[in-house]
């Protein structure tokens, strides 16, 4: 008797075991209707009476695999014509103070519950699509694509869909439409697609999903559900125009003497969306206008590197997953960030009146879509007109001009094959072409992310090989590649790497590149607790070490050759309390290292000592109307015993579910740090390393206001404040060493840099993918060589400086075919 129950027990703890760790999948059946629903929030249609409904959600955050309380049920309801999906919802709460609302903006989640639809239309388990809404009728939403580490999304994409909701007693309700124009999709004639619904609620904590999601497997996608037998859907004709017209009044207190600095423009142009086929999209823009995207943070740049900076421009960032895979492509580079240019040579008697810095773009074409059997194909190419320097004769006033960029078409091709398991291969080309006589680049990837059949083993990389033509008058080929391998799901995890870039190896004419001629391998190791226990919600630590060396030796002036560069070992640790704050620390170090590119001369090294850190950081409940949060970090460390003391807090304060202001300070401070400080000599072959203090500051305000769902106000200003002051200088010999100088080195390289930005929006959705927008904005930069060193001074010195002013009006009026066509079918009906 006694062994009947023990095994009866054994048995019962393994199916709950199979349960949680193996949970079946849900289906929905597709049901067309015949008929439009009115969107209005309310599921008062008779349409939603007989719809299928997903219910019985199930949490993910804080307790996996725990059914949701019927006091904050969920059901939502599924129905479809011959245009396209409706999707409704009722979101249950006791009360009505239990939901979170907020007007943030598009795609801005903010302090807000919200429910999102999933789709995956080609079930691959890697690319899908989410909409998103929120209680107060605010849209989000993402294009799904694979990475590393399972899915990631992409909110930079934006579809044209339809959504309303309505505040309830008990809860809310919404209904949504998602025209087939708004998603991808194949040719069969009966389709199942992958699906899943997410629904957060934002005071609990928790989020919960139609289909469980185990917190331990790899990707979200690879966890769907299905909506099956939709019959006979077929898109309609995709072709959409947004033409724009835009005027600009700028004054640029920062122009030479003698150049104009008040100007005005007035711009056209538009951004056309064809729908080649039902999975194929062109997108072009003509003449574009980037002229209202957020200011760059710009900071003061010590490093040997070029600085990266986020790509604000919409174009660049929509729908753009396909070509960023391989990291061949930095989209900057485009109109902005060129890495070719000829500096402007004004003769003896003559001044710079004008040279550009930027190149104005001509037109940029996107194509990109996924077949039924899985190939994606993109393909991007850019056009930037060529740019001249006028220069001006101070004697006789007449003026000439020199080419500084040449004409320049920019390519990405990408093909992406998706394999069984969620896995794929892909080949990426990039191309630059340049006019005239200045060189051109090539560069291709195959890449390969293979995963097991269980989604546990995951091993990938890729090969590539750039080539320079005609730089200096000869072609230059290099070779770089990356190899992975790790365990992707369970609480515990790891993943081995190598990146190898020889010394020919250069991407940077459509990419970020820092350095070639380094292989660099390591190995990270995490293991998570994802159920609650005692005071955390959820617990992670993980551990990653690296080592870098040279691929070739550098015979440093012929005295030794060198391979090591750097090593580094550093421990992290997450977690999320009962109370919803979150809680976090690293340490880490490394030993001494051989750094190739401080000295800036290709054959010298610097050697530097070891260093040890750490950081810890936190971040308070968001959901409550004061949210806060900051960071500490201390390290030490290098040949002058570097002290570092870092602080930053950043906090949140919502008035209201419209008006909310939150800032961040930033400080940082550190002490006998070394660095490059300049060449002297006759040949500028002495490398003159200093000992140094650097500090800075970062101040950042957010307001916003926002009127309804479709017209806010935001404004952002940030100042930043950086100073170097060299306390001693030294020669850097050719061992690697620091010395006293031979000479001494007189010249001033202090360093005081201030950069202010500000910018105004004013945004009015005031139709359907229809914008109209007015923004101000402000920017002041200076940098000199002399201290001011209180802070409220210096910021009043760079706010009454020489800045430039921009007020800009834009409307974009979107232009669908099918709604015209159905506008002038009524009419002739009527």
């Amino acid at each position: 008797m006694i062994s009947f129950k023990l095994k009866a027990f054994c048995f019962c703890v393994l199916v709950t075991v199979a349960g949680y760790s193996q949970t079946a999948k849900r289906n929905l059946s597709a049901k067309r209707i015949h008929s439009a629903i009115k969107l209005d929030g309310i599921l008062d249609d008779a349409a939603w009476k007989e719809a299928p409904v997903a219910d019985k959600f199930v949490m993910l955050r804080p307790e996996p695999f725990k059914p949701e309380n019927q006091d904050n049920a969920t059901q939502i309801y599924f129905v479809y014509n011959n245009e396209g999906i409706y999707v409704g919802g009722y979101l249950h709460e006791k009360t009505k103070d239990s939901i979170a609302a907020e007007l943030t903006g598009r795609d801005g989640f903010g302090n807000n519950d919200f429910v999102g639809v999933i789709f995956d239309t080609y079930k691959d388990k890697l690319n899908g699509f989410e909409y998103f809404v929120t209680p107060l009728g605010e849209q989000m939403d993402a294009k799904v694509s694979p990475n590393t580490n399972g899915n990631s999304e992409d909110f930079s994409w934006n579809a044209v869909w339809q959504s309303a909701s309505k505040l309830q007693a008990d809860g809310w309700s919404f209904e949504m439409f998602i025209p087939y124009s708004a998603i991808r999709f194949g040719k069969k004639k009966v389709q199942d697609w992958g699906l899943n619904i997410v629904r957060r609620r934002q005071k609990s904590g928790q989020q919960l999903f139609w289909q469980p999601i185990d917190p331990n497997v790899n990707g979200f996608l690879t966890q769907e559900g299905f909506y099956n037998g939709l019959e006979d859907i077929k898109p309609p004709m995709r072709l959409q125009f947004s033409p724009y017209f835009s005027t600009y009044i700028n004054h640029d207190g920062t122009a030479a003497q003698g150049v104009k600095k008040n100007s005005a423009t007035i711009n056209g142009g538009m951004d056309l969306k064809y729908g080649i086929n039902q999975a194929f999209t062109l997108d072009m823009t003509l003449i574009p206008d980037f002229g209202q995207v957020q200011s760059d943070n710009r900071v003061l740049n010590l490093s040997p590197f070029e600085q990266k900076f986020n790509e604000n421009r919409a174009f660049f960032t929509e729908g753009t997953e396909l070509f960023n895979k391989g990291n061949l492509f930095y989209s900057r580079r485009i109109g902005i960030e060129s890495t070719y240019k000829n500096w402007a040579s004004p003769q003896a008697n003559e001044t710079i009146e004008e040279d550009p810095a930027q190149a104005k773009i001509i037109n940029a074409t996107k194509i990109s879509g996924r077949t039924q059997k899985g190939l994606g194909v993109g393909v991007l190419n850019a056009v930037t007109k060529r740019q001249f320097a006028t220069f001006k004769d101070k004697d006789n006033g007449v003026s000439r001009k020199q080419e500084t960029m040449p004409l320049t078409n920019y390519n990405v091709f990408v093909l992406d094959q998706t394999l069984k398991h969620n896995s794929s291969i892909s080949l990426v080309n990039t191309n630059v072409w340049r006019s005239g006589t200045a060189y051109d680049a090539n560069v291709t990837s195959a890449l390969f992310d293979l995963n097991d059949k269980k989604n546990t083993w995951n091993v990938g990389g890729n090969v590539s090989f750039s080539n320079i033509l005609g730089r200096d008058g000869k072609n230059t080929t290099g070779y770089a590649h990356s190899i992975y391998l790790g365990k992707t799901s369970g609480r515990f995890n790891f993943n081995v790497w190598q990146d190898l870039y020889n010394d020919k190896y250069d991407k940077s004419d459509l990419g970020y590149f820092t350095n070639n001629n380094t292989m660099d391998q390591g190995a990270w190791l995490g293991y998570s607790w994802t159920k609650p226990k005692g005071w955390y919600n959820q617990l992670r630590v993980n551990t990653n070490f690296w080592y870098s060396r040279l691929v070739s030796p550098i015979d440093v002036l012929r005295r030794r050759s060198m391979m090591y560069q750097n090593a580094g070992l550093n421990f992290n640790f997450n977690a999320q309390t009962k109370k919803l704050w979150w809680i976090g620390a690293n340490i880490n170090g490394g030993p001494a290292s051989n750094d190739f590119y401080e000295p800036r001369s290709y054959g010298r090294v610097f050697k530097n000592k070891g260093r040890v850190n750490v950081n810890l950081w936190w971040e308070s409940n968001s959901a409550k109307r004061f949210s806060w949060g900051g960071t500490i970090y201390a390290g030490t460390g290098g040949v002058f015993h570097r002290k570092n003391f870092d602080l930053n807090l950043f906090g949140k304060i919502r008035f209201s579910s419209k008006f909310s202001i939150d800032g961040s300070v930033y400080a940082s401070s550190s002490h006998n740090q070394s660095g490059f400080a300049g060449k002297v000599g006759p040949l500028y072959d002495t490398i003159i390393f200093s000992r140094r203090n650097v500090n800075s500051v970062e101040n950042v305000l957010n307001i916003k206001y926002n009127f309804t769902n479709r017209m806010g106000l935001t404004l952002r200003a940030r100042h930043y404040w950086s100073k170097v002051d060299p306390v001693q200088f030294y020669e850097l010999d050719t061992y690697g060493d620091l010395k006293t100088p031979a000479s001494p080195f007189t010249q001033n390289v202090r360093q005081n840099y201030n950069y202010l930005s500000v910018d105004m929006v004013y945004n009015w959705q005031f139709a359907q993918g229809s914008f109209f927008s007015i923004v101000w904005k402000d920017i002041g930069e200076s940098f000199n060589r002399q201290f001011e060193n209180n802070y409220a001074k210096n910021l009043s010195n760079t706010v009454n400086g020489q800045q430039f002013n921009s007020l800009s009006v834009r409307v974009i009026y979107f232009l669908d075919y099918l709604t015209f066509k159905n506008r002038m079918n009524r009419k002739k009906a009527g």
